[in-house]
């Protein structure tokens, strides 16, 4: 064997193609990183993208860019599927959520994994994913109780039964806080779908790699295609749409930015759409998660009803 054949040799034993080296003699299978959409993972349809580094420079991914089209197709997707949703039981919704609170710790070394690659340390990264799923099973528990609780008999002056009973707002655009990659994830999403309601999310553009790794839980938890749908990219593009699209009912606001919280009000009255806003600095707390997280995405629907002679 001559030296140029030789030095071949221990190029491909020792795996240095493309950057990648190892004494396996085999290359990395490296995560593509998709959007979720409609119980599908389509690449954004702009086909662009953003390279999202570590701290020391590295690069962790390529991180879809969605366009407006993605999110017009994800509005379109939750309306589709938001009366089945609505119409299923109570009990029903509380076992998908539970559900996906048992798929989600199934991986928990994998979203451990990827907390830490985006700064968290792993004590960090064990308490966010602990806690994501203990929010889950929280809210898999209201699903069945919030109409008790906030629901209620009217006293009236006439012949009638007067009952306030809470109904989902329909689809919500939601805006997740920038600096968790979980559990501002999983807070936004859990009350609403618990309430039946159907979401679109844009994920941290921080911290993305939790957010498409969960629409794989999500896919996997009994969930219908189009309840929940997630998105990557920049708020900075996409928060007008998120607000003034005409066929969103309600949006969620996660973050302190006076200038984005002005234009989203702004924004969203163009068709009185509701507009929620959370300035939790640590979604971390239980003040970040209770039952009036699913009230405010309801709307109370007050029937009158004779009492019979």
């Amino acid at each position: 064997m001559d030296q140029a054949e030789k030095s071949k040799t221990e190029t491909i034993n020792g795996a240095h193609v493309n950057g990648q080296s190892g004494k396996s003699g085999r290359l990395d299978v490296l995560k593509t990183y998709k959007i979720y959409i409609d119980g599908k993972f389509p690449r954004t349809e702009s086909g662009r993208y953003y390279i999202l580094n570590d701290k020391s420079g590295n690069t962790l991914a390529n991180i879809c860019q969605s366009s407006r089209k993605d999110f017009r197709e994800a509005v379109v997707a939750a309306r589709k599927a938001q009366p089945g949703w609505t119409g299923k039981s109570a009990y029903n919704r509380s076992q998908i959520l539970y559900r996906i609170a048992e798929m989600l710790e199934g991986r928990r070394a994998q979203f451990v994994d990827e907390l830490t690659k985006q700064g968290s340390t792993t004590a960090q990264a064990e308490n966010e994913v602990s806690l994501s799923v203990d929010r889950l099973v929280y809210y898999a528990g209201w699903c069945d109780k919030y109409q008790q609780v906030f629901s209620a008999v009217n006293p009236v002056e006439s012949s009638h039964f007067n009952f306030s009973v809470a109904e989902p707002t329909g689809v919500v655009s939601a805006l997740s806080p920038e600096n968790y990659g979980l559990i501002g994830l999983v807070s936004v999403i859990a009350p609403a779908v618990a309430g039946g309601n159907t979401i679109i999310v844009l994920a941290s553009s921080e911290k993305p790699l939790c957010a498409v790794t969960f629409g794989e839980v999500i896919n996997s938890s009994d969930v219908p295609g189009g309840v929940v749908n997630l998105l990557t990219g920049y708020r900075s593009e996409l928060i007008s749409h998120f607000a003034n699209h005409m066929d969103v009912n309600a949006i969620v606001y996660c973050d302190d930015v006076q200038e984005e919280i002005s234009k989203v009000k702004e924004l969203s009255a163009m068709n009185v759409k509701r507009a929620v806003v959370y300035k939790d600095d640590n979604w971390m707390k239980e003040s970040s998660h209770n039952g009036y997280r699913i009230m405010d995405l309801q709307e109370i629907k007050t029937t009158w009803h004779p009492i019979g002679q």
